[in-house]
């Protein structure tokens, strides 16, 4: 067998695995985004006074917005509905944190660095692209996705 025939015969197999890549995805993500929501709603009062000190404007209304978003996209990720509309709200929310509070340590997760939430946004890329896959909310209302 050539390299080439083997190379297509296993593309052929990992495609059958798409759909559960994706859903192992959501699930990834949505556990990911859990706790940091319910601690933003849980502490509220003490999330705002913290983006305030970042230097983030109107810091209750971005702890609300914030809180939001993650909480929805913990639902909606589970539930595979609605996949790629809520990938761009995580997205910006995984880049100004990335900006805020994650760039000056660096890269390194072991230094609270950039590392986590640049893989939570290539990840939500990915099913922003790919979308839900076949085990998910939105194959079920929409059909196949393209």
């Amino acid at each position: 067998m050539r390299l080439k025939d083997f190379y297509l015969e296993l593309s052929i197999l990992f495609n059958y695995f798409q759909s559960f890549s994706l859903l192992f995805a959501r699930l990834a993500l949505a556990y990911g985004f859990y706790e940091p929501a319910l601690t933003k709603w849980n502490n509220f009062d003490t999330t705002t006074e913290w983006f305030s000190s970042l230097g983030i404007p109107f810091a209750s209304l971005a702890t609300l917005l914030t809180a939001s978003i993650e909480i929805m996209g913990v639902v909606l990720l589970v539930l595979g509905l609605f996949t790629r509309l809520i990938t761009v709200p995580l997205m910006i929310v995984m880049f100004i944190a990335s900006i805020t509070v994650h760039l000056s340590n660096g890269f390194s997760v072991a230094n609270n660095g950039f590392e986590i939430p640049l893989y939570y946004f290539l990840f939500l890329s990915l099913l922003a692209s790919h979308g839900a896959g076949k085990f998910s909310l939105d194959f079920l209302i929409f059909g196949k996705e393209k």
